[in-house]
């Protein structure tokens, strides 16, 4: 009885690691962008919400030459 052998066909890669340079590319500019824009606004955030400081008294009188 003869026995057939099927081997498969070689995969080629035809993306030589382009989408590993793609993905880092993009994830060092996200992390850039959160050092740049992301830390200072959870700097910024307090506990408390925002304190408005608002006088008693405002003078609005308004000195016309005569």
């Amino acid at each position: 009885m003869t026995t057939i052998i099927n081997t498969p066909q070689p995969k080629e890669d035809s993306g030589g690691g382009l989408g590993t340079i793609i993905g880092l590319v993009v994830l060092v500019l996200f992390v850039f962008l959160f050092f740049v824009y992301g830390l200072p606004a959870l700097r910024q955030i307090k506990l408390g919400g925002t304190e408005i400081n608002v006088p008693d008294k405002i003078d609005v009188t308004v000195n016309q030459p005569e």
